[in-house]
């Protein structure tokens, strides 16, 4: 078994699990829809390709920088003037996030080299989402899905540690996929099953929070008035 590490970093995202019509939501962290889309994707499937062996990798996600949830009131109109539905959608501005994912060392080393050379362009969520660095973080071969997210150095923007600067070490959120033997805390609706635009299906998926300690490398030395006295 090895892991795939993602670094999921834009302007905006949006990842939806539950959105229908005019309303279209964002849950507060990628899911495992969409970053599975997004391997799809770069291995070239197509939406009506089976999804089997992808859906099957366990998955799991450490929420780096939260960003800030965006409301989008949008209107759209055909080109022969007709007005479509008003809707809103719901984006997280500058959120940084790393995925991964766990499975069989064969496919995760083909994850790897299509997230490298993508056949479709990777995208965070939606279309109009690009990344705005590299998805790429490397595959761990000796590490299981919960060590990997633990020791991967904090992905924040340099602004985002610097305002944390006080701070040589913070505490991340991680969402992991629940597995037999722990059983879930939660659950969400995002184990995808097919992506056909004629019958999307996705599954309920048991999931677990948990927190993981990174250092911060723009931490600032503690100020010690005293150090100067000492030997004095």
């Amino acid at each position: 078994m090895s892991v795939l590490l993602m670094q999921l970093a834009g302007p905006l995202q949006s990842w939806g699990s539950s959105s229908r019509f005019a309303r279209r939501s964002t849950e507060a962290a990628p899911t495992k829809s969409g970053v599975i889309g997004l391997l799809a994707a770069a291995l070239g499937h197509r939406r009506s390709d089976d999804l089997a062996d992808l859906a099957a990798l366990r998955f799991g996600v450490r929420v780096d920088q939260p960003g800030v949830l965006l409301r989008d009131y949008h209107t759209a109109q055909r080109f022969s003037g007709e007005s479509l539905p008003v809707s809103e959608r719901f984006y997280l501005a500058d959120a940084v996030f790393v995925a991964a994912v766990e499975g069989d060392t064969e496919l995760i080393d083909r994850l790897h080299r299509a997230l490298r050379e993508p056949v479709f362009l990777p995208y965070l969520g939606r279309r109009s989402c690009p990344p705005a660095r590299p998805v790429d973080l490397g595959v761990r071969h000796e590490l299981t899905l919960e060590q990997a997210l633990a020791r991967e150095e904090w992905r924040a923007s340099r602004v985002h540690q610097r305002r944390h600067q006080h701070r040589p070490e913070l505490d991340l959120e991680v969402i992991l996929e629940a597995t037999a033997q722990e059983g879930p805390t939660d659950s969400v609706r995002d184990q995808p099953i097919s992506f056909d635009p004629r019958h999307r299906q996705y599954a309920l998926r048991g999931i677990r929070h948990t927190r993981v300690t990174v250092s911060n490398p723009a931490a600032r030395p503690r100020h010690d008035p005293t150090a100067l006295l000492e030997g004095a």
